[in-house]
């Protein structure tokens, strides 16, 4: 935990239900080790809170979303400084990975190295048009550690990956939307307002069947067929037994809007 005297530089917000998570460390947002660890903790807050109900990593600097780590921190660090570095990055992964909340991202800027490699475990990803997204690791002798050799290659394919990380250069956000790198692209004064509107869509809808979806797809991705199959049984019937499906159906027959229970 960092402590309370120190420089703050994530900033957390909620509006009608969506919670935004903003990097805000200018003017480039490169991460520090506290400032990973801020992260990390605004995140499982947001996912402990009952008032969040969708989590959106954004940007609270202009024109950067990520610069990546601030690589001060790395000059002299040696394997075992690096483990831990990775270890609480991979934290993070699975507070993203475990979330039974929907995750987005908004994309602005420049976005690279770490904070960008997050958005790569948030369901969908929403870029300004004049964002430039990269992995420019490869340049200092080193891969992206945010379990983004493992992300990236299930979100875009193998080879594509394997270039991208290999160039480490920028990509516009109109080629990334291509990859399927990013799922939608918005005029950058609009992103906010876009980002909130669809996650506000979310935050409406069943956080039982949410959660559901969210679990089958994302840790259900990792097995084979037939044991996704099997999850997706169980998830099913644990489906059936919640208050939220009762309703569902009820509201359905009785033509009314669903009334979804709350914690």
């Amino acid at each position: 935990m960092t402590s309370p005297a120190a420089d703050i530089f994530i900033r957390s917000s909620t509006v009608r239900h969506v919670g935004w998570l903003d990097f805000d460390r200018p003017p480039v947002n490169a991460f520090t080790r506290a400032m990973v660890d801020q992260t990390h903790d605004a995140i499982a807050a947001a996912l402990a809170d009952p008032e969040v109900r969708v989590l959106v990593l954004a940007s609270a600097v202009e024109a950067y979303f990520s610069a990546g780590a601030d690589l001060n921190v790395f000059k002299g660090m040696k394997q075992d400084g690096m483990r831990q570095w990775a270890m609480r990055c991979h934290d993070i992964v699975r507070l993203l990975r475990g979330s039974p909340k929907p995750l987005l991202a908004a994309i602005n800027g420049t976005a690279v190295g770490g904070g960008l490699e997050m958005t790569l475990h948030c369901d969908l990803r929403f870029a300004a048009t004049n964002a430039r997204l990269g992995q420019p690791e490869i340049r200092i002798g080193f891969i992206p550690p945010i379990a983004t050799t493992q992300a990236l290659a299930r979100l875009i394919g193998r080879p594509r990956a394997i270039r991208y990380l290999y160039d480490g250069g920028l990509v516009p956000a109109s080629e990334a939307l291509g990859w399927g790198l990013v799922d939608e692209l918005v005029e950058p004064a609009a992103l906010r307002d876009r980002v909130q509107a669809y996650a506000e869509e979310l935050a409406a809808k069943s956080p039982a069947a949410l959660a559901a979806i969210r679990r089958t797809v994302t840790l259900g991705g990792g097995l084979t067929f037939e044991q996704g199959m099997a999850y997706e049984l169980e998830t099913v019937a644990e489906l059936a037994g919640t208050p939220d499906f009762a309703e569902g159906v009820d509201a359905f027959l009785a033509k009314r809007p669903p009334t979804w229970p709350r914690p």
